[in-house]
């Protein structure tokens, strides 16, 4: 059974019908029981204190945030029952959601708005990977036979920005916008050549070894510094091996790294070598056109 279809069933289970929508399109219950129309929800919304805003928002997004690949549709239960809100203050928001256009009644539940596609339409066309780095990483990952991610720093983490997939059943796979920590990985090691002694504290503070581990952080990325390349196994994800480089800016600087990633058994010491070796031309080549992404450009605010 498709996941449609298991979410089919558990509507007709919940008792979850067409009535949904006109519970919502209904009077709106606040969370404390007092019924309002929607001048008065707006009325209220203005006199509302700041943190109880940037609360509503958190819980805005917090619902958003259930939508994904593997779950494009969700419910009214599926979001009270993942969220653990009460379900008057879903429906405010799911209301407040679907008139913004960030989701749409489908039969049955919701689905990205289209709101969100415009976002989208337009985080692409700012944050997209030029055409001929993504053809280097492209040419990459079938010559070596693993996938080829593009990290940069955001303060206490690392974030893809473009990856291409091994040609092998059997892959490593990070999604556009997945985040992982600055303690652990290859990556990090060359994100962090030029990190002050003050965010190393800050990202062993938030690792599981302690405010020590930023000597060893340190450590790592001078030793990358030193070879030109970092290798990690297993530090994040078990069984995991992975090799990178840096991306440099005209001036030297470190803007992002370049890395290729997979599981352990191919990555013998032998095969380290050689990815190292054409990891690093193919970082020459990307930085030569000019490598730029947005989150590249506040590398040094984050860390100061």
């Amino acid at each position: 059974m498709s996941k449609r279809s298991q979410w089919s069933a558990e509507r007709a289970t919940s008792g979850e019908t067409s009535g949904r929508q006109a519970e919502l399109r209904g009077v709106i219950s606040t969370e404390e029981g007092v019924s309002v129309d929607s001048g008065a929800a707006q009325a209220g919304a203005e006199r509302e204190p700041h943190g109880t805003s940037v609360r509503s928002v958190r819980r805005a997004l917090d619902i958003l945030g259930l939508l994904s690949e593997e779950r494009p549709l969700i419910t009214l239960r599926e979001i009270t029952d993942t969220t653990g809100l009460p379900k008057t203050t879903v429906l405010r928001l799911v209301q407040t959601l679907e008139e913004s256009g960030l989701l749409w009644s489908d039969e049955g539940g919701y689905i990205a708005g289209p709101g969100l596609w415009r976002w989208a339409y337009l985080a692409r066309s700012q944050w997209e990977i030029p055409r001929e780095t993504r053809k280097v990483m492209r040419d990459l990952a079938d010559r070596l036979g693993e996938t080829v991610n593009i990290f940069v720093a955001r303060d206490l983490h690392r974030v893809c920005v473009a990856h291409e997939e091994s040609p092998h059943p059997l892959r490593h796979v990070v999604d556009v916008g997945h985040e992982q920590p600055l303690w652990a990985g290859a990556s990090s090691k060359i994100l962090l050549h030029d990190a002050s002694e003050a965010q190393l504290r800050r990202i062993a503070q938030a690792s599981p070894h302690g405010e020590d581990h930023a000597a060893q952080l340190r450590t790592s990325a001078q030793e990358a510094a030193r070879r030109g390349y970092a290798v990690s196994n297993s530090e994040w994800d078990e069984g995991l091996t992975a090799v990178a480089v840096p991306l440099t800016s005209p001036s030297g600087t470190v803007v992002a790294s370049l890395s290729v990633s997979g599981p352990d058994h191919r990555f013998p010491y032998a095969a380290i070598e050689r990815f190292a070796t054409d990891l690093t031309e193919a970082a020459r080549l990307i930085s030569d056109q000019g490598f730029g992404h947005p989150l590249s450009y506040g590398r040094r605010s984050a860390r100061d």
